[in-house]
C-alpha cells in the first residue's frame, strides 16, 4: 500500500456559534487546535460569511491540502437538521476553497469526547467553552487521519 501523501489537512468542528479549527503536520500524524471562529451568519446567500473567508485564508497560509469537516451523524446513524447544515456549510466553505478538497466525516460525538478530555485535565466552564470547538476540530481531524493510515499501512 502507499503512504499518506505529504501536506498539511484543516479539520473544521461548525457548530451554531462557533467553528472549530485544528491543523495537522505534513506527515498527517498529529491534529493540533488552531482558531475557533465566530460564525457568520449574517452574511446573505451571494456573499463568502466572514468565518469562512478566515478558513480559506487558512487553507492558504498553510496550503492545506485536505479540509476534513465533521459531519454530525445521529447516534442511530441518520443524519437530521445539523448533519443538513454542515453539509450546507462544506458545500459552501468548498466553493471558496477550490480546488482543495473537503470530506465529511462521522463526528459522533467528538464535542462529547473533547469536552471529557478538557475536563480531565482541569478546564471547565468558561475556558472550556472558548476551546471545546478547536479539541473537537481536534478529534475530528485526528480520527480522520488515523483512518487514512490505517487504509495506507
Amino acid at each position: 500500500m502507499t503512504a499518506l501523501p505529504r501536506g498539511v489537512r484543516l479539520g473544521v468542528d461548525v457548530g451554531q456559534v462557533r467553528v472549530g479549527v485544528a491543523l495537522s503536520d505534513p506527515d498527517g500524524i498529529l491534529a493540533t487546535p488552531l482558531v475557533t471562529l465566530a460564525r457568520d451568519l449574517k452574511t446573505g446567500i451571494e456573499a463568502v460569511p466572514a468565518d469562512i473567508s478566515e478558513i480559506a485564508r487558512l487553507v492558504e497560509l498553510h496550503e492545506v491540502v485536505t479540509v476534513v469537516v465533521g459531519l454530525p451523524v445521529t447516534l442511530a446513524g441518520g443524519h437530521g437538521l445539523a448533519a443538513t447544515q454542515a453539509k450546507a456549510y462544506a458545500e459552501r466553505l468548498g466553493a471558496a476553497i477550490a480546488p482543495v478538497p473537503v470530506d465529511l466525516v462521522d463526528e459522533r460525538m467528538s464535542t462529547v469526547v473533547a469536552s471529557r478530555r478538557l475536563a480531565e485535565r482541569g478546564v471547565r466552564g468558561r475556558r472550556q467553552r472558548a476551546v471545546v470547538d478547536q479539541a473537537a476540530a481536534v478529534e475530528i481531524l485526528q480520527s480522520w487521519l488515523d483512518r487514512q493510515r490505517r487504509r495506507t499501512e
